[in-house]
């Protein structure tokens, strides 16, 4: 079949690889109706996650049809439409009963690699290097979908191919980062960054309470999806004091919650960006943390602080003596899909939660390594570039 592959830094190609089959009996086969980028690829796209291999097939965020069924499988048929988070968890495990699925004991084949970074390992994900299980991925026909009554969802009749694919990922991990950052009725949250995840998040910060969200960002085309769908408020700290205006808006304490929506390749102005760019290109540290300091400083006294943004490894630089001295709560996660998919296609069907404008780009899988060009290098007002197997 064909599939979009990762061959070398900043190097994707179209490629002919082995079509899945079903390698345990709780598998499924589906087959890939929309995929899209997302921003952490860029990750691994820029070289930064070092277990990748040349040839391995990447996306993480897809839906579908399910044309095979393992004998085990118990909520699909052939036919099913389907979208499926890109965490993999098998449902069974103390982590999964506990509903925290991205730390799944059993979703990872690898586990060592993961353990030996961080301590602990840490679940399975689509195409998302060796560390996280060496699966193939979703820029592809057909793809293998393990612990399908676990981890695939079936797509309401009342709900786009378009929309509910980005309850695969995008969406589920911003409720995931508003969730559990503890927001409460009339709390006003701070999102950094307005791709999809932070758009998402804000629109789940809103949909939980808070009386008001302001979004920070850069680009114009982002800020105005905001303002337009997600109706929150916006900043582009390109232009404005972020810290002034945060505190201007709430009284002058700052924000209850902060999200970081960035991750490890953050831009930002001034000499702190350029001090962090340079010690990672470098290598001297792994991650550059901008928006999570300015998140850390930006948050009010005894607030909370949610990194969503995907790190990987170490930052240089930490302000742990705000966090102490604040009182500030600090949590972070991959996202626990399964326990937020069902609803927020149920939400996406009622019209709370809008999804479809995120596709600025929808290209055949052909057209694979342009899409990444424009998502990488944010051309063409490209928010995120879809990709139809099938086209």
């Amino acid at each position: 079949m064909k599939a979009l592959c990762w061959t070398g830094v900043n190097k994707v190609e179209v490629e002919k690889v082995d079509d899945p089959t079903i390698l345990n009996d709780r598998d499924v086969i589906v087959k890939v109706r929309l995929s899209t980028t997302c921003g952490s690829d860029l990750h691994l796209l820029g070289g930064y996650i070092p277990t990748m291999r040349s040839g391995d097939v990447l996306g993480h965020e897809f839906m579908g049809e399910v044309v095979e069924v393992g004998s085990a499988v118990k909520n699909h048929r052939i036919g099913d439409r389907v979208v499926v988070c890109s965490f993999i968890a098998c449902g069974k495990c103390w982590y999964c009963t506990h509903e925290q699925f991205s730390l799944c004991d059993n979703g990872n084949p690898n586990p060592g690699i993961t353990e030996t970074m961080w301590g602990s390992p840490i679940g399975g994900c689509f195409a998302y290097s060796h560390a996280l299980g060496g699966f193939a991925g979703s820029h592809a026909e057909y793809i293998r979908v393990p612990f399908a009554d676990q981890g695939a969802f079936t797509v309401p009749d009342g709900v786009s191919d378009l929309a509910a694919l980005f309850a695969s990922d995008a969406a589920p991990t911003g409720w995931t980062g508003a969730d559990l950052a503890g927001i409460t009725p009339g709390d006003t949250v701070a999102v950094w960054g307005a791709g999809g995840v932070g758009q998402m998040a804000a629109r789940a910060a809103m949909l939980l309470g808070a009386e008001q969200v302001v979004v920070i960002d850069r680009l114009p085309e982002r800020l105005d999806q905001v303002r337009r769908f997600i109706g929150a408020e916006t900043l582009d700290y390109t232009r404005e004091n972020i810290f002034a205006e945060l505190k201007e808006r709430t009284g002058g304490r700052g924000p209850d919650v902060c999200i970081e929506a960035v991750g490890m390749e953050a831009h930002s102005t001034g000499p702190a960006y350029l001090y962090d760019q340079v010690k990672q290109q470098l290598r001297l540290q792994s991650d550059r943390p901008t928006a999570l300091r300015e998140a850390i400083y930006a948050c009010r006294k005894g607030g909370s602080l949610f990194a969503l943004g995907v790190f990987g490894g170490v930052v240089d630089k930490f302000p742990f003596g705000a966090i102490m001295n604040k009182g500030m709560t600090v949590r972070g996660a991959q996202q626990h899909g399964h326990r937020y998919i069902p609803a927020i296609l149920d939400r996406i069907a009622a019209g709370e939660i809008d999804t479809e404008h995120l596709a600025t780009h929808i290209l055949p899988l052909d057209d694979g390594p342009r899409g990444y060009e424009m998502f990488k290098n944010k051309e063409d007002g490209c928010v995120r570039a879809v990709f139809q197997p099938a086209a």
